[in-house]
């Protein structure tokens, strides 16, 4: 070796020159043209999808006989995550999803003594912004679409356009609903209006605009359907295309979802190796006895054998069913408008489309808003139907529990990512474990935009590196706890708590489907874990209360 800066002209030395001038010629151009292409190459549009109750198993991609070809097809064309998890709440997942810290640091879910939680209950530190806010610096316009279920509001918190559609219980005629959050009149009954729809609508018209006005700057689209969140409210002609699909019962389907993710190889095998059991015994999480009065004799309220059922419960149960799934067949026709109009903008293959759930499948069964009308078709605008636990097991497939619960069934959530531009893996599965607080560090790296330098470090991992290889990215620990359920995975190991119970351990590693209890013969293990768990509790309720004088905080007795 040796320095070129160091070379007189002597005629050896010019000819050494000569020699290696070539080379240096072309890693020149090389370095050149790589690092002009990295700074030259444009931040990707991002559209966020955010579903609301949707089970693990309700798309195509997962096992699902419902069909979903959009979404179907982001995953033929992209990645598709099978260990990826929520907070098993809507409010909760949406505040993760927005300032990437667990809804418990930013007071958006319960914790003693601290004013937190959904609705006004809780309000974010000043540090915890919303990704509209981050990405706005680095060059973004930011839109949001539908469900909020965070506190303030979405123009307000650094979003150029919104429709916010809070009246989630009156999909044909919502009441409260703002634009640019200024509010809208009420929609009255009979209007040619599905939410939806509408949603979708507003997505379409924005874009326009975008492409209009904005055509050389980056969009992030934040898109939350409030489907396929109860009351189980679908269009006929939806209805329609699965009328006699779910006559054959919960079992049944089940088994046939179980089976297709076999056949896709979603699941790692030796993980999961077989259905986790049905707790017969497990009902909603939430009891409304009234509301069981109202809806008659065609609801029950436990997962019991189908064959058990009445030929009533078993038509009503099935009707259900086929409402639940119009309403995602729906959801999916909507997304595909959207994609239809990015592509028609040219911005197809530089945006980054994420798609997931805030929660897996509802065990709940209750009767409000404008109540029920057993007089009309299910599924019609005074009906008021819910899921309930027999077919949120089948949603949930092949997991245990529900929504609100911290088991797998009330926490796994489908991962869809595509970006035709940024991504080489065509119709891969990733089993990486993620959670929802791992979204905005990973749009942070795409879009070098950056945190504020108030804000405490976040406890999210960047996906960016599971783009293009598996497993390459390290969760120390993933944490849940809502409403009294308690959970903590680290590594393989995974601890889990329902509200009143003792704490249960598993070994995820081969048995996902938490079916052998490892509290007693793994006793040390678990008490790892639980004083994980204290210890992330203790820093969280630090954390929030940091900003609060004393007068805030609740006396503790």
């Amino acid at each position: 070796m040796f320095s070129i800066c160091n070379l007189d002209d002597t005629p050896a030395n010019v000819e050494n020159i000569m020699k290696v001038l070539p080379i240096l010629l072309l890693c020149a151009a090389v370095f050149f043209v790589d690092s002009s292409t990295f700074a030259a190459a444009p931040k990707p549009n991002i559209l966020l999808i955010m579903a609301d109750d949707l089970g693990f198993s309700d798309l195509g991609c997962y096992g699902g006989e419902i069909a979903t070809p959009n979404l179907d097809s982001i995953a033929e064309h992209g990645l598709r995550f099978s260990q990826f998890y929520n907070t098993a709440r809507c409010w909760p997942s949406r505040a993760a999803l927005m300032t990437g810290y667990y809804a418990q640091q930013v007071r958006r879910d319960a914790l003693p003594n601290i004013p937190s939680g959904g609705g006004n209950r809780g309000m974010r530190p000043e540090w915890a912004v919303l990704v509209p806010r981050l990405l706005q610096p680095v060059g973004y316009r930011t839109y949001h679409t539908g469900k909020w279920h965070i506190d303030g509001m979405p123009h307000a918190n650094g979003f150029d356009h919104s429709y916010y559609l809070k009246d989630q219980g009156r999909f044909f005629n919502p009441t409260r609903h703002w634009k640019d959050d200024v509010a809208l009149p009420p929609v009255e009954k009979g209007t040619d209006f599905y939410a939806t729809t509408v949603l979708a609508d507003h997505v379409i018209e924005v874009l326009q605009e975008h492409a209009e006005q904005h055509a050389d700057t980056p969009f992030f689209h934040y898109l939350a359907f409030t489907a396929p969140h109860f009351p189980l409210h679908a269009l006929p002609e939806d209805i329609a295309v699965y009328e006699d699909t779910y006559a054959e019962g919960w079992e049944s389907i089940r088994a046939k979802r179980w089976h297709r993710m076999q056949r896709l190889g979603l699941l790692d095998d030796t993980a999961v190796s077989q259905l986790s059991r049905v707790e017969r015994d497990l009902g909603p999480p939430y009891h409304f006895p009234k509301g069981l009065e109202i809806l008659g004799t065609g609801e029950v309220n436990r997962p019991v054998p189908w064959q058990s059922l009445t030929d009533e419960q078993q038509l009503f149960q099935a009707t259900k069913m086929s409402i639940h799934a119009a309403m995602i067949h729906r959801m999916d026709i909507e997304i595909g408008r959207v994609f239809d109009q990015i592509k028609r903008m040219g911005q197809w293959e530089d945006t980054l489309v994420i798609f997931l759930s805030d929660n897996g499948a509802s065990a709940e069964i209750m009767v409000r808003d404008d109540g029920h009308d057993p007089s009309l078709p299910p599924g019609a605008a005074d009906t008021y139907l819910c899921l309930g636990p027999g077919w949120s097991t089948t949603c949930n497939t092949p997991f245990r529990r529900h929504k609100t619960w911290t088991h797998e069934g009330g926490i796994s959530t489908p991962l869809l990512v595509s970006w035709p531009n940024g991504i080489e893996a065509r119709g891969k599965i990733r089993r990486n474990p993620g959670h929802v607080i791992d979204i905005v560090p990973t749009l942070l790296e795409l879009t070098g935009a950056e945190t504020s330098a108030e804000a405490p470090r976040a406890p999210g991992k960047s996906l960016v590196p599971v783009f293009a290889d598996d497993h390459t990215i390290d969760h120390e620990a993933i944490w849940w706890f809502h409403d009294g359920h308690k959970a903590i995975q680290m590594g393989a190991w995974k601890a889990v708590a329902p509200v009143g119970e003792p704490w249960e351990l598993y070994n995820l590693a081969n048995d996902r489907g938490e079916s052998t209890d490892l509290a007693i013969p793994q006793a040390d293990k678990l008490k790892e874990l639980i004083a994980e768990w204290d210890r992330h509790l203790e820093e969280f309720t630090e954390l929030a209360s940091r900003d609060l004088s004393a007068n805030v905080l609740p006396s503790v007795p």
